[in-house]
């Protein structure tokens, strides 16, 4: 039988972790942490430091020498050692301070628990992400809202059910694009400050027994408050479901704008074009001259919807209290969508700063259509007195005549139309009159409605997208700078030569 191997850091398991569980869950789970945490397990740990030192526990130069370990602790000498460590990054940094430690502090690491601490890593790289998307999303929106300002004036179809249906302009369509990034970045504000709380200091589930000054702590965080709650503190991780929930709506909404250009870049259409450098090409038809960074751009938002829904399955029906499936297994994808969003809003900026619009072909596309049908009903409704249906049926009626007789649509006949209205039983005083002002320009510009493709209201309106812009992104980098004076103070609670400043504010 196999002598149980000694644990320097548990009485409880005789061996170390075995090597298919440290190959397949600790070692990947670790250097995860290593890559994209570490850097908050250090800032935790000068925070808890701080309160050790004003609990009295650990003396200002025990702790400023603590801090001088910590700073020491990066990703090419902290590493995964079943033996040492139990391939646990907080037990990983644990071992490296002591072996750096001449006396160790008795009262280090008293009352507290990975739990919390785990917890409050994992939202403070969340919260740091999910401020660089927005700032991402704030650049992304800038570009759509200065590309549809130069745009507001060119007609080009607009259409429902994949038919042509009145004339838009492409300044209408990137405004409608703005609106969408505004909402995003709205709610992403809302879910950063509903979210902005620490859990540190919550403990294992229970709450600790030394009096931890928890406001304290998540004010050095730059955390709007504690987590009121212990048990939710460590057993919750709905930040991450709101996080992705926000980014799943966001891309769903914009897959949709980018079925649109994909149809628009297309041959059969021709409305827009990107450069060569954003372009492909068919390996079997010279001919062809492909856009795949628009299904790319697509294609990724569908993981963002794939990936929230991953968060999703992978919580429910778990029990409330602190598990590794939740609070590690479930979390295993979540930088996966970060990095899908942030691929989104950096290949989408790219794309609209650097497309074309095409005026003829889509002037041309307007002039082939009857865009003005109904136009001309209204007017044969209020100028002529046709009732609302009747005037339908005749416009209708029009349309098929003249393709019937192979006739452009874009060419008025006044006495098509005259005898249409007769043999409804309607005698029109000025048919012609009735027939004038329905081509591009003339269908902008009879539009007046709040919110509607005139340009002169499209302009309006991106200048209030714009001035809501300002306040997002002002409101977006007061948050940045309150979460940077916060860590910076941490980082100066044992600066040399200022042991003192570990007290900290009361």
């Amino acid at each position: 039988m196999v002598e149980p191997t000694a644990m320097p850091l548990t009485g409880r398991l005789g061996r170390t972790p075995s090597v298919v569980l440290h190959e397949h869950v600790l070692a990947p789970q670790f250097q995860f942490e290593v890559d994209h945490l570490l850097g908050w397990y250090r800032v935790v740990e000068r925070v808890l430091l701080a309160e050790y030192t004003r609990m009295g526990l650990v003396t200002e130069p025990e702790a400023a020498a603590i801090a001088a370990l910590l700073d020491t602790a990066t990703a090419d000498r902290i590493t995964a050692d079943p033996a040492a460590n139990l391939s646990d990054i907080c037990l990983a940094l644990e071992r490296h301070v002591l072996a750096g430690l001449a006396t160790v502090p008795s009262a280090w690491h008293v009352d507290r628990s990975r739990n919390d601490i785990q917890a409050t890593v994992q939202l403070l790289y969340a919260r740091s992400e999910l401020l660089d998307i927005a700032e991402a999303l704030v650049e992304l929106t800038r570009v759509a809202q200065h590309r549809a300002a130069a745009v507001t004036h060119l007609p080009m179809p607009g259409y429902t059910h994949l038919q042509a249906a009145q004339v838009s302009t492409p300044g209408f369509f990137l405004s409608a694009l703005v609106e969408h990034c505004l909402r995003t970045l709205r709610r992403l504000l809302a879910t950063y400050d509903e979210i902005n709380l620490s859990p540190l200091g919550a403990g294992a589930l229970t709450g600790q027994e030394l009096p931890w000054d928890r406001d304290r702590m998540a004010l050095l965080l730059g955390c709007a408050s504690p987590h009121p709650h212990a048990l939710t503190a460590v057993a919750s991780r709905a930040w991450a479901l709101e996080i992705a929930g926000e980014l799943s709506h966001f891309g769903v909404g914009t897959s949709r704008f980018v079925t649109d250009l994909m149809a628009w870049a297309s041959s059969a259409y021709g409305f827009v074009e990107l450069p060569d450098e954003l372009a492909g090409i068919s390996a079997a038809m010279p001919q062809k001259k492909n856009y795949p960074v628009l299904e790319r751009i697509r294609g990724r938002t569908a993981h963002l919807t794939s990936l929230a829904l991953d968060l999703a399955t992978a919580q429910r029906a778990t029990p409330y209290s602190n598990m590794v499936e939740v609070s590690k297994e479930a979390g295993a994808y979540l930088h996966d969508l970060f990095r899908s969003a942030r691929g989104v809003l950096a290949l989408l900026r790219t794309v609209l700063e650097n497309l074309d619009w095409r005026p003829e072909a889509m002037r041309s596309a307007c002039d082939r259509e009857f865009l003005g049908g109904f136009t001309l009903a209204n007017r044969l409704t209020l100028d002529e007195k046709v009732p609302w249906r009747t005037a339908q049926v005749i416009v209708g009626r029009y349309v098929s005549a003249k393709l019937a007789a192979g006739d452009p649509l874009d060419r008025p006949d006044a006495s098509l139309l005259a005898d249409l209205a007769e043999a409804a039983g309607y005698l029109l005083t000025d048919p012609a009159a009735r027939l004038r002002g329905l081509d591009s320009e003339g269908q902008l510009a009879v539009k007046c409605s709040a919110g509607s493709a005139r340009p002169d209201h499209v302009r309006d309106l991106l200048d209030r997208q714009g001035v809501a812009l300002d306040a997002l992104a002002g409101q977006l980098g007061r948050r940045r700078a309150t979460v940077e004076a916060a860590i910076r103070e941490v980082h100066a609670l044992f600066a040399a030569g200022s042991p003192t400043a570990a007290r900290g504010p009361a």
